[in-house]
């Protein structure tokens, strides 16, 4: 990924904003990497871009989705916890829902 720098506009949308994070196992993980990106494996995390307002008037800026079978494999490969992992991995979504991609992604 590239560095990541947060300017004034970016951190202002941000203020009161809301990102939800939802939890699934292989299986789960494996269909929504297929539907969404036609990729048929179980990934450690993906991120979906919202971007609307919630019920309480708060920008809800997408929703991160962890596999945390996935998570708990792969944490020993790092020396992370599975909760450091599960950090690592949220923070990573949220890096995509503020536009920042893999170098090699479209």
């Amino acid at each position: 990924m590239k560095k990541v720098s947060l300017n004034e506009e970016l951190i202002e949308k941000l203020k009161g904003s809301v990102v939800n994070v939802s939890f699934v196992g292989d299986v789960e993980m494996q269909e929504l990497n297929l539907k969404y990106r036609g990729k048929d494996y179980a990934t450690d995390v993906l991120s979906f871009e919202i971007e609307e307002k919630n019920s309480e008037g708060n920008l809800l800026v997408g929703e991160i989705v962890v596999n945390l079978e996935q998570a708990k494999r792969q944490a020993p490969d790092y020396d992370n916890t599975l909760e450091e992992e599960i950090s690592e991995l949220v923070g990573h979504g949220i890096l995509h829902l503020l536009g920042v991609h893999h170098e090699h992604d479209e």
